[in-house]
């Protein structure tokens, strides 16, 4: 159990700067006693209970960690919100979740204060925390909320209450409340701690989104192992070359376009880099293009990619520095499943299909949600037949490697043929001009869907049309090939998690036309 972890590493690095967050820094010692004094004033001065949530709308920093330590050492079930939320969808949450206590820091609580405001009588809100300094509207500041606390060890949480109540969402369609409890999340940091490794030599740098499900293996990991932890609040790739050259960051966490964004910085130089040994990528698509630019610029960094989902807590697969050394086609993997993770493919009637054959990956492990809030009908269809349908097309090697070619919603029907996005993305992007790419289905009258490609270019590129088209077919068979090519100043629409949003990609071709963009 993680407060077992948390306590042993406060005992045997109680004078070791745990973390790095802009100005403040902070010993384990120190790090113990506010969670402590913050779980006991979230029971007894917010009246939190363990069953009961609470969430947390801030950018990366020590008081989201503090916060999430608090809910797994017992102090109640933590909500982290994402960032991006509109309005509306912010109402909805809290209103679903039966949130009554809302903690968010100055950059987000003028969008809180007022998207809550003429709605707030009818939501469970009852106080509002504020997150460092500013005038935003509020109930109580965060640091007298610690003050008013004591710093008592709350009884430890059984394995199977709930502690993480995560809405997904943002690329395939409307959030749904993913309800975690300890045992999952402790599973997916063993199978985290297994496969890559963690220990107290760890430098870790806090990247990825602390809402999002990629970011729980440094939230929990990093700290309970005795490692250091810097935060970034929000990705920035000359923040995140300045900080990982200062403070010799050895390990972190990205999305595909995090590292795009990063490699293309004019600050960029290798050198900076140099105390970088374990990269972790996942959440969406790896152009192969830009994945043999980092190895070919960072030839002794540890690769690692990760497959899974909120609802997995969040690892099913990874694929290993080794693997990535071998190189050739493991290199379009996502590797194969962790210890303890049982995968298949499966056809829509349920039946498990052999190697090579191309369905929906269904999985079977113990870090597996409780199921989806609210919705019991939703998680009985998720895991009918006694696996987790993931929505993600894909197949099985011989050797248990796992490719995935789409997300179900993404394939393209084009003339009753099947087109996969990513494979289609994968061959434009290896184009030296193209700096974002994605690829959606639109009407067409004669063949239901045709493939499109919406292109940004990198900056001063000039191409057409026809070259990418003519491209892409240097890879991918005719039909699969983009039948019109959309080009775009502005950079993509991306999710909070950086997540191209296919969605609203889609929409302005798909609305009026009876089918759902989702």
């Amino acid at each position: 159990m993680f407060p077992r972890m948390l306590r042993s590493a406060l005992d045997c690095h109680a004078d070791k700067v745990a973390f790095h967050d802009g100005g403040y820094e902070a010993t384990f010692e120190q790090h113990g006693d506010r969670v402590f004094r913050l779980a006991h004033a979230l029971r007894h001065g917010l009246g939190v209970e363990a069953h009961q949530r609470f969430a947390v709308m801030a950018l990366n920093g020590h008081e989201f960690l503090e916060l999430y330590h608090a809910a797994f050492v017992g102090a109640g079930v933590v909500n982290p919100l994402n960032l991006r939320l509109a309005g509306k969808e912010l109402q909805y949450i809290l209103g679903d979740s039966g949130t009554e206590v809302v903690f968010v820091d100055a950059f987000f609580a003028e969008h809180l204060a007022r998207n809550i405001e003429e709605v707030r009588d009818e939501l469970p809100l009852r106080t509002v925390v504020l997150i460092g300094e500013g005038d935003a509207p509020h109930d109580v500041r965060y640091e007298e909320l610690l003050e008013s606390g004591h710093p008592v060890i709350p009884d430890e949480p059984d394995e199977d209450d709930p502690v993480v109540l995560m809405y997904t969402g943002g690329t395939t369609g409307l959030s749904k409340g993913v309800l975690l409890d300890q045992r999952a999340e402790m599973l997916n940091l063993y199978h985290i701690g297994m496969v890559v490794g963690l220990d107290e030599d760890r430098v870790y740098l806090h990247q990825t989104p602390m809402f999002h499900a990629a970011s729980m293996g440094g939230v929990l990991g990093i700290p309970a192992t005795g490692g250091t932890s810097v935060f970034c609040g929000i990705f920035d790739p000359g923040q995140v070359l300045d900080l990982i050259e200062q403070h010799q960051v050895n390990q972190t966490v990205m999305v595909p376009t995090m590292i795009a964004m990063m490699l293309n910085h004019p600050a960029f130089e290798v050198d900076r880099l140099r105390s970088l040994d374990t990269l972790v990528y996942g959440a969406s698509p790896m152009p192969i293009a830009l994945l043999q630019r980092i190895r070919a610029q960072l030839p002794g960094l540890r690769l690692f990619q990760g497959y899974g989902m909120t609802e997995s807590s969040s690892v099913l697969t990874l694929l290993t520095d080794r693997d990535h050394e071998a190189g050739g086609e493991l290199q379009a993997s996502a590797g194969r499943a962790v210890p303890g993770v049982q995968l298949s493919i499966q056809d829509d009637a349920g039946n498990i299909l052999d190697p090579g054959v191309t369905g929906e990956v269904c999985a079977k492990a113990g870090n597996f949600m409780l199921g989806y809030w609210n919705k019991p009908d939703a998680t009985e269809e998720a895991f009918r037949g006694g696996w987790y349908h993931t929505g993600d097309a894909g197949y099985l090697d011989e050797r248990g490697y796992l490719y995935l070619v789409d997300r179900v919603k993404d394939m393209i029907v084009t003339g009753g043929e099947n087109v996969y996005s990513i494979e289609v993305e994968n061959a434009i992007a290896t184009h030296p001009a193209v700096d974002q790419v994605a690829v959606i289905g639109i009407p067409h009258e004669v063949w239901g869907e045709a493939v499109h490609a919406i292109v940004v270019l990198v900056p001063g590129a000039e191409v057409t049309d026809t070259d990418i088209i003519e491209h892409a077919k240097l890879t991918v068979a005719g039909y699969k090939a983009p039948k019109t090519v959309e080009f775009r100043a502005e950079p993509l629409p991306l999710s909070g998690a950086l997540k191209p949003l296919k969605r609203e990609l889609r929409r302005p071709y798909w609305e009026g036309s009876g089918r759902s963009v989702n």
